[in-house]
């Protein structure tokens, strides 16, 4: 499957900055409503969401610059006055909690993931990238977290279970389809 969303990327750099950020602005509204799905799992306190999906397509579509505005601005509302990050929740407290760290990946995986879709004609770079970004940082802040919350230092096949295993098929899919959908996408 070739992923390649150059054309849809050239169409968009060709917008005026106003239309730009007005995209930028729909994307972080898209990746709050995307929050809004959610399966919560009872073995970690990190449920299922539809946010990855908002911030691939946000990447894909958008590219590096405004991919990336697009993810602040969904961040930067989400503690100040939009209450729209997983189950209608918001305020600085979501950047200092356990899903902290998953947030902070949001913006460094649209900075890398357009760019490594035109690199990359399969979804495995895609996968890897989606994988390095959100769960390097997401793991981290777990791990913090839980030491510093609850006192306990989890080990590395823990900290995997409750943040990382349970989540990667529906990111595989969430990959297929944001690829997909940013290739569709007539703008």
């Amino acid at each position: 499957m070739n992923i390649s969303v150059n054309n849809n990327f050239d169409k968009i750099q060709n917008f005026d900055n106003t239309t730009k950020i007005f995209l930028s602005v729909l994307m972080a509204c898209f990746t709050g409503i995307m929050a809004q799905v959610v399966i919560p799992l009872p073995w970690t306190p990190i449920p299922i969401t539809g946010q990855t999906f908002g911030v691939l397509v946000a990447g894909l579509v958008l590219g590096k610059r405004y991919g990336v505005l697009s993810q602040v601005l969904y961040i930067l509302l989400g503690i100040t006055i939009i209450p729209w990050f997983t189950g209608m929740t918001g305020g600085i407290d979501a950047i200092l909690s356990v899903n902290g760290g998953y947030l902070i990946g949001f913006i460094i995986l649209t900075f890398f993931i357009h760019d490594l879709s035109e690199k990359f004609s399969k979804p495995i770079g895609i996968t890897i990238a989606n994988f390095a970004c959100i769960y390097i940082p997401g793991l981290a802040v777990l791990a913090i977290y839980t030491y510093i919350s609850q006192g306990v230092l989890l080990s590395i096949p823990e900290l995997l279970m409750i943040g990382l295993i349970p989540f990667i098929i529906g990111d595989i899919i969430k990959i297929i389809t944001a690829s997909s959908l940013a290739k569709l996408i007539k703008i």
